[in-house]
Formats: structure tokens, C-alpha cells, sequence
């Protein structure tokens, strides 16, 4: 989804003088290398490969304390690692057991396999390789329940996940929550035309005119298209992708210069995934959870509509559930103000996953 965008704010960083590039690349990743360090008694910092779904797939597990409660993260893009924010959010890792898990096709594993290597590159097999990796977590850390992270399309796999398995999740979170409503609404696509047609975007105004009205028929490079242009389209999700997303991967202590490029080369080998489920429908899945179920969406986020979660999540009835917005942010709401994030997670997610763990 937002590989072409990611690509040209790396050609951005790429332009600048080497020397002035890798010089400030190299302290910025020191700071973070001594901010990401843990050091309590009680801590856990693990990283490497799992074999999971027939593949050596990555999978980092980070907390100061090993009672927190462990949260399972779902990246998105499909192919978009969240491994890269790792200095941005180290505040959570105060709090929960954080795991994060590059799925096939995605940076660490691409890197490990080879686009040969990765195997089918499908929602099914991302959804099978999901459980796995859940099952993995849960033995690997002694707990019953882990607490479901979904962020923007890795929560379309979180909500099937947490439909169909709420004895393995104590919480289901979504974030740039994806919903898919067979579809119906093109709100989206709608204000897309509306800012192009503002900004005198003549050029591209006629290439999303031209895209077919159902946008369940739009090829794998159309659907890619239409993100890259509602991502420049808006300044505060163009801001986010180069500060935000591009900048964490150049700054990460634990990615190097080749990353930066599997980075991209997985969101762009990954688009047959988001292809695959243009069809489907979250309210024809079905809206009755049995477990607690939040939504935490940027209140400005052009490429997955709060209004649209916010309306599949008041259909939705689970035992307890909660919904809020992230103010002045877009898409990657949760890393652009990661301190919001943590207190939304800490008043409304963690009370209900320590119950789940007392109770287990």
C-alpha cells in the first residue's frame, strides 16, 4: 500500500551528501541502540528466527518485565514491518511483553528466504502462519492469552483472528483499522477526487477517474496506485510517511542499509495479498466477538476511514469494547504519537488483559 510513497522519501534521504547522510544516520541510531536497551532483572529481549508455516520467520519478543501482559503485534502493508519503530514506542515495552513478527514476504524474513524462498504470498496463508505464530508466543512465554494487535492491514487478519479464536487473545486492538464492507462505501475514494481535483492534479485526477467503479475489479497496480496518491495527497500523511515511517527505518539500531531496501522491495512483493481480499465483507463475517474489542483510529486518517470503523465497531457486541480517536493524526496514528497510543492501551486494553491473565 505505501510502497511507492516510502520509495521516494528514501530517495529523498538518499540524495543528501553521503558523508552528512551516514554521519547523522550513525548517531542516531546509537541514541536509539541506548535508548532500546533493557536491562531490568525481569526483562526480556529476544530476536531471531521461528520456523513457522514451513519458513524461518522473525520474530522479536521485548519487555522489562516478563508478568506484563504480552501484546502481539499485526504490521500492515501489506509487507510493512512495525520492527522499525522499535525506539518510537519503547514506552510500551514498560507496561506489556511486546512481540513483533515480520511475516513472509516482510524485511526480516524476506531477507532470510528470498522472494524464491517466501512460498504462496496469500491472505489464507498470512491468516495460517497468524495462528501459528500466536501458538508459538503462548508456549514460548508460558501465558494462555496474548493481547491482539492489529495495525491497518494486518488488522483485517486481527479481526478474523479474534472472531474465530478469543480463547487464544484476552483483547482485540485495531488501529488504521481496515475494514472491508464488500464494497459499499467509496467515502474514501470520493475525497481522494475531491483534494486532486482541489489541487489541480490533472494528471492524476484523470487516472483515478479512469479506474473501474467497482474497485473490487481494480488490478493489484491500481489498488497500489490509489494509496500512493491518497497518501500525497494529504501533507499529514505524506509528513508521517517521511518522519514517521521512513525516518524510524533510518534511524532503527537493528536494520541495516540493505533493510531499507527489502523494506520496500516487501511491500511491493506483498501487493497480490491486499488484491485478494478486495471482496470481502466485515459485517457479512459477522460483528459478535467474545472478547474485550477496541478501536484507536487517527481522527484525520485518509486511507482507512474512522468513520467507517466507527461504524462497524457500534454494530459490533463484545463483552467489553471501546473506541477512540487519535487527534491531529492520519494513517500510523499509533507511532506518529506513541504516548497517546500507550495511554489509550494502559486505560482501556491492560486493566482487561491483567483480569484475563489472573483468571487463566
Amino acid at each position: 500500500m505505501i510502497a511507492a510513497v516510502a520509495a521516494t522519501s528514501a530517495a529523498a534521504l538518499l540524495a543528501a551528501p553521503a558523508a552528512l547522510l551516514l554521519g547523522h544516520r550513525a548517531l542516531g541510531r546509537a541514541r536509539n541502540a541506548s535508548r532500546m536497551a533493557i536491562t531490568t532483572p525481569n526483562g526480556v529481549d529476544e530476536q531471531g528466527f521461528v520456523r513457522i508455516g514451513g519458513i524461518e520467520q522473525w520474530i522479536s519478543v521485548r519487555g522489562e518485565d516478563r508478568a506484563n501482559p504480552v501484546l502481539l503485534e499485526l504490521h500492515g502493508g501489506p509487507g510493512a514491518s512495525t520492527a522499525i519503530f522499535g525506539a518510537r514506542t519503547r514506552s510500551w515495552e514498560r507496561h506489556f511483553t511486546v512481540v513483533r513478527w515480520d511475516m513472509r514476504g516482510t524485511l526480516k524474513t524476506l531477507g532470510r528466504n528470498g522472494p524464491e524462498g517466501t512460498g504462496e504470498l496469500s491472505f489464507e496463508r498470512l491468516y495460517a502462519d497468524a495462528v501459528e505464530v500466536t501458538d508459538h508466543v503462548r508456549a514460548r512465554l508460558g501465558v494462555d492469552k496474548v493481547v491482539l494487535l492489529g495495525h491497518s492491514y494486518g488488522s483485517a487478519l486481527g479481526l478474523r483472528l479474534a472472531r474465530a479464536f478469543p480463547e487464544r487473545y484476552s483483547a482485540y486492538v485495531g488501529t488504521d483499522q481496515n475494514i472491508h464492507d464488500g464494497g459499499r462505501d467509496d467515502s474514501v475514494h470520493r475525497a481522494l477526487l475531491a483534494r486532486l481535483r482541489a489541487a489541480g492534479k490533472r494528471r492524476e485526477l484523470a487516472a483515478v477517474e479512469a479506474l473501474h467503479p467497482d474497485e473490487r475489479r481494480w488490478t493489484a497496480r491500481e489498488r497500489a496506485t490509489h494509496a500512493k496518491l491518497l497518501a500525497t495527497s494529504d501533507p499529514l500523511t505524506l509528513d508521517t510517511m517521511k518522519r514517521t515511517v521512513m525516518g524510524s527505518l533510518w534511524l532503527s539500531p537493528r536494520h541495516s542499509l540493505r533493510e531499507l531496501r527489502l523494506f520496500l522491495r516487501g511491500m511491493s512483493l506483498s501487493e497480490p495479498v491486499a488484491q485478494g481480499t478486495a471482496g470481502y465483507d466485515d459485517w457479512a463475517d459477522g460483528t459478535d466477538f467474545a472478547l474485550p474489542f477496541f478501536v484507536f483510529q487517527g481522527e484525520k486518517d485518509v486511507l482507512t476511514s474512522p468513520e467507517l470503523a466507527r461504524r462497524f465497531f457500534d454494530d459490533v457486541r463484545a463483552p467489553v469494547k471501546g473506541f477512540a480517536l487519535i487527534e491531529e493524526c492520519s494513517h500510523f496514528a499509533a507511532f506518529r504519537r506513541p504516548e497517546r497510543f500507550l495511554e489509550l492501551l494502559l486505560t482501556h486494553v491492560r486493566p482487561v488483559a491483567t483480569r484475563a491473565s489472573a483468571h487463566a
